[in-house]
C-alpha cells in the first residue's frame, strides 16, 4: 500500500524523444543554418571585444559611468573595478562573457519588447502569455540547457539560446506594465489630435513607459549574466568555465577569482544601466 500503484505510472520520455528526433530529421538543415549564423555573429562580437585594447574598454566604462550619473568619480570607480578583472588574468574570458550576454540581451529585447507591447494591447494575449512567463521564471535554470542542447548540440550557440530563454521574461513583463500604466487621458488626447496607433505608441506610450522598460533591460541583463556559470557546462567558455573547473578540482582560489569577476561585471552593468534609467526618469517629467 505504501508504494505508488504501477497502473497509474506513465512516462513521457519516449514521445518526447520521438518528437525531438522527428524535428531533427525534418528541420535539421534549418537548425544547422541558424547555428552557423549565430555562431558567426557571436565570434565577430567576441573577436572585436578581444581585439580592442584593454585600456580603451576601461576608458569607455569610465565614460559610460560618468554619463550615466554625471559624476566622474563614479566612472573612475567602475573603471577601477574593470581593471581588477584584467589583474586576475581573466580579461579575454570576461570579453567572451560580455559577447554572450550582449547577444542574449539583444535577442531578448528584439523579441521581448514587441511581445510586451502586444500583451499591453490585447488582454487575451496577456492571459495566454502570463502563465508561460510564470513557468519560465519559476523553472530551474538547468532545465533551459536541455532544449538548447537538443537542437544545437554543445557550444556557444545553445548557451546563447538557453540564456535568452532564461532572461527574456522581465523585459516582456515590464514592457507590458509600462505601456499599460500610461494614463488613458494622455492616450485619448493623442487620438483626439488624429494620431494613429503607431504614432501614439512611439510618441506617447513608449516614452512614458521608458523607465519601466529600462528596468526590464536591467533585469534581463542581470539574468543573462546569472546564466554564465550554468552555460559553461555546455561549452560556453567565458568566466563561467574557470568557476566550473574550480569546483571540479576543488580549486577555491580559481573559482573565487572568476566568481568575483562575474560579480564585478554584474555591478558595473547594473549601476550603469540604473544610472541611465534614473537619468531618463528625471528628464521625462521636465520634458
Amino acid at each position: 500500500m505504501k508504494d505508488f500503484p504501477e497502473f497509474l505510472r506513465f512516462n513521457i520520455e519516449t514521445p518526447v524523444n520521438n518528437a525531438v528526433n522527428w524535428l531533427l530529421l525534418t528541420f535539421g538543415g534549418f537548425f544547422d543554418i541558424v547555428k552557423d549564423c549565430v555562431l558567426w555573429l557571436l565570434m565577430q562580437i567576441e573577436g572585436f571585444l578581444i581585439w580592442l585594447p584593454w585600456w580603451l574598454i576601461i576608458a569607455v566604462v569610465i565614460y559610460l559611468g560618468w554619463r550615466a550619473t554625471g559624476r566622474l568619480r563614479f566612472g573612475l570607480i567602475m573603471g577601477a573595478l574593470m581593471l581588477i578583472i584584467g589583474c586576475f588574468g581573466l580579461w579575454d574570458r570576461a570579453m567572451q562573457t560580455v559577447a554572450i550576454v550582449t547577444g542574449a540581451v539583444f535577442i531578448s529585447l528584439a523579441l521581448g519588447i514587441p511581445l510586451g507591447i502586444w500583451m499591453a494591447w490585447n488582454n487575451n494575449v496577456e492571459s495566454c502569455l502570463r502563465p508561460l512567463l510564470d513557468a519560465m521564471q519559476t523553472m530551474p535554470s538547468f532545465v533551459y540547457l536541455i532544449p538548447a542542447m537538443m537542437f544545437f548540440s554543445l557550444g556557444k550557440v545553445p548557451a546563447l539560446f538557453a540564456t535568452t530563454i532564461y532572461a527574456i521574461p522581465p523585459i516582456i513583463r515590464l514592457t507590458n506594465l509600462g505601456v499599460r500604466q500610461v494614463p488613458e487621458d494622455v492616450v485619448e488626447a493623442g487620438r483626439a489630435f488624429g494620431s494613429t496607433r503607431l504614432q501614439i505608441l512611439f510618441k506617447i506610450q513608449m516614452p512614458l513607459a521608458m523607465p519601466s522598460i529600462m528596468s526590464g533591460v536591467n533585469q534581463t541583463t542581470m539574468m543573462a549574466l546569472a546564466m554564465v556559470v550554468l552555460a559553461s557546462m555546455i561549452g560556453a567558455q567565458g568566466l563561467g568555465e574557470p568557476v566550473l573547473i574550480g569546483l571540479q578540482r576543488v580549486n577555491i582560489g580559481q573559482g573565487f577569482e572568476a566568481g568575483l569577476s562575474i560579480v564585478i561585471l554584474a555591478i558595473i552593468i547594473d549601476r550603469i544601466l540604473q544610472g541611465f534609467g534614473q537619468k531618463r526618469q528625471t528628464v521625462e517629467p521636465s520634458a
